[in-house]
């Protein structure tokens, strides 16, 4: 299945220039969601996980069901302020700004085998963040999967000490 077909490009959103990949109608393709799922599963069988990390939101809806599909645990790593209980923060630059992540202290124990689960990696800063966030618990990043990949953002040179493997790739 060629997953690109049911990625939904919208021009000039969020702002003039850019070009929007938008998962939802893949979402919405009860196959090809499975099919991305399963894609994922057998991607990160090997990689042999505890936990399946997702950063919010779309995160959720990529590493929940790819965590069910293995057998392990999801842990969701979400923005200051949504988690109930005592937390780790880890703050990163944006292109203009700085940005919070957070995790659950008791999430991830040491030594646990962790993947991070995503939709899209474009300069990597989101990804980066959630591995500093499991490996300040202890955790090992065994991998990085993400649908998509925007390379002309570079995003991989971020994440060059992790495994990070993706399903669709544009070039621009």
């Amino acid at each position: 299945m060629n997953l690109a077909d049911k990625i939904r490009i919208i021009p000039d959103f969020p702002k003039e220039g850019i070009s929007f990949k938008d998962i939802t109608t893949l979402l919405q393709d009860k196959d090809a969601y499975q099919h991305t799922v399963n894609t994922l599963i057998e991607t990160c069988k090997e990689l042999r996980p505890d936990f399946i990390v997702g950063p919010e939101a779309r995160g959720f809806v990529i590493g929940a069901p790819l965590a069910y599909g293995l057998g392990v645990g999801f842990v969701p790593v979400r923005k200051p302020g949504k988690l109930p209980c005592d937390t780790v923060l880890y703050e990163y630059d944006l292109e203009y700004g700085k940005d919070v992540l957070e995790i659950h202290q008791d999430a991830i124990k040491p030594g646990q085998r962790v993947v991070i689960a995503d939709d899209l990696l474009a300069t990597g800063g989101t990804a980066l963040a959630t591995a500093k966030l499991v490996e300040k618990l202890g955790g090992i990043v065994v991998g990085m999967l993400f649908v998509i990949e925007l390379s002309y953002l570079n995003g991989k040179e971020k994440l060059s000490e992790y495994r990070v493997e993706t399903l669709v790739e544009y070039e621009s």
